[in-house]
């Protein structure tokens, strides 16, 4: 079957066709209580119909299924006799996801069961974009962990997942169910089960949650962690708008906004663009438009990359994005990042999804953090963490490990090299970029912080979203933090100041190593 056949017949079947009644030469058939459970699992159905549409041809799949889906007709359906009929994955801006896998929200949609005979035909939309990522990873045989999202990802603009967000239940939410004995905060085990001991210190616990109630914040999550070991000093939170909601700091249903230019910024780094690589702009505070990518002579101010990751320039970060990056050099650094992926951890964490389109402008939006992105603030610390630990990723701690259990080796994601000239370019926002003000503050500096802002909104409802993610000191790290606040039009703190006092309370309550060093009058003595 040829791609212009395939492009021509898709809109007049649903993608149970495409599942359930493939070619006869494929060899394949899935058994009637199957249905896709990810990309993956579709880019293996799509590749038993022998078709190369590879990249291009993925995003012309997009244009003509989400054209169909569109117009009166698009939910007609043709049925072979007998043929065995899977499940159609809801379009994303739908809130469904792919069979039962849970979605941002924590939440599943549990697949409808199979029909034997071809009765009772699915006629919901085809999910455009899950297909088109499963042919675009089609000849990726290496399907490398994070490359492609394990549900579909929902459209920021027409369907937030936050709208749907659900709070993580009391039996999950071990913080929640701890008590306080001694100096440590303990989860008490069954009959047959152990005590539980959390990394959380209880004093900054209840200082950054005491900001949130003093300031009423709508929605609100801090994390503190120890970046060489992982270990979560505070996972804080509070909702004014609901009271009852947990779980905020392991839910991904937040946009990552700027904080997704750390990403993008590694990225840069690793295709050999420097720090100091300027670059010339105008406009793009707050859209973005195709004609920005261009260099032209109203391109009235230059700014190096550096200075664009603190001033936080989108249009610097969409032009190096278009210039320097493919989609495959994103979706892998997004993947080491752990974007897509599973992240273990002692209680239930959201996979921050991030899809990442082929190229053109769209790739470069995403670049530049205007992307359909998602993150936690677990997540979001953690990011903070890779600059600080040169470039390791380190698994969270929640639960105080037992003395003889070791702990799991971190990873590689940047060189040193990189890790060290990303530390340099978050610097730029507090120094001069955009949140220089905030941690100028007389009183409340925290020396040698670095860090990336972030800043979202939603229109119908409105709902603006600050970030900000950093550690510090910045040549000796001992916290790293992620701060996030939800607001509605009228706001009294912002992400900033939250990031600003949860690095600065943590480290009054770390005390810094002590520096050992020799008696002044054995200088020289053997």
């Amino acid at each position: 079957m040829t791609i212009r056949r395939f492009l021509a017949a898709l809109p007049l079947f649903p993608l149970t066709m495409l599942l359930g009644a493939s070619a006869p030469d494929a060899g394949v058939a899935p058994s009637p209580a199957a249905a896709p459970s990810d990309a993956q699992t579709l880019a293996a159905a799509v590749n038993a119909l022998d078709t190369d549409a590879g990249p291009v041809g993925a995003r012309a799949l997009v244009e003509k299924v989400e054209a169909a889906q569109r117009a009166p007709s698009s939910t007609a359906a043709v049925t072979a006799p007998d043929a065995p009929v899977a499940q159609a994955p809801v379009a994303p801006d739908a809130g469904s996801h792919l069979a039962s896998t849970p979605g941002p929200g924590g939440d599943a949609t549990p697949g409808a069961p199979a029909v034997p005979g071809g009765q009772g035909v699915d006629t919901r939309p085809v999910d455009a974009r899950a297909l088109a990522e499963a042919l675009a990873t089609k000849s990726d045989v290496s399907f490398e962990p994070g490359m492609v999202p394990p549900s579909p990802v929902p459209s920021r603009e027409k369907a937030p997942p936050f709208g749907k967000m659900q709070g993580l239940p009391r039996a999950q939410d071990l913080v929640a169910r701890a008590k306080l004995e001694g100096s440590k905060l303990v989860v008490k085990g069954g009959k047959s089960a152990p005590d539980q001991v959390l990394t959380i210190d209880p004093g900054l616990q209840a200082s950054l949650t005491k900001i949130m109630q003093n300031y009423q914040v709508p929605y609100g999550a801090a994390v503190v962690l120890e970046p060489s070991t992982g270990r979560v000093l505070a996972m804080a939170e509070h909702s004014e708008a609901k009271p009852e909601l947990r779980g905020l700091p392991v839910r991904a249903v937040f946009p990552a906004a700027s904080i997704f230019k750390i990403v993008t910024g590694s990225a840069l780094l690793e295709a050999g663009v420097a720090p100091e690589t300027e670059s010339c702009f105008h406009g793009g505070k707050r859209s973005l438009s195709e004609r920005q990518l261009e260099d032209t002579d109203r391109d009235g101010a230059c700014y190096s990359l550096a200075l664009a990751m603190g001033k936080s320039a989108n249009v610097i970060f969409a032009k190096m994005t278009n210039k320097h990056l493919s989609a495959d050099a994103l979706k892998r650094m997004a993947a080491r990042m752990r974007f897509n992926r599973e992240i273990p951890f002692a209680q239930p964490l959201d996979v921050s999804l991030a899809y990442i389109p082929e190229d053109g402008f769209a790739l470069a939006n995403t670049g530049a953090g205007f992307g359909d992105v998602y993150l936690s603030p677990l997540h979001g610390a953690l990011l903070a963490a890779v600059a600080a630990n040169e470039g390791r990723w380190v698994d969270p701690v929640l639960v105080e490990p037992e003395p003889f259990m070791p702990l799991p080796e971190p990873e590689p994601v940047l060189t040193p090299t990189a890790a060290h000239a990303l530390t340099r370019m978050l610097e730029e926002t507090v120094t001069h970029g955009t949140a220089r003000a905030v941690f100028r503050e007389r009183g409340f500096q925290v020396k040698d912080a670095v860090g990336k802002t972030g800043t979202l909104a939603d229109r119908e409802p409105f709902r603006d979203y600050s970030w900000f993610v950093g550690f510090a000191p910045k040549d000796n790290p001992r916290v790293a933090v992620a701060a996030l606040i939800v607001n509605e039009p009228k706001w009294r703190i912002r992400g900033s100041y939250l990031g600003r006092e949860a690095l600065r309370l943590a480290l009054e309550r770390i005390p810094a190593p002590v520096e050992v060093t020799a008696p002044a009058g054995a200088a020289g003595k053997h």
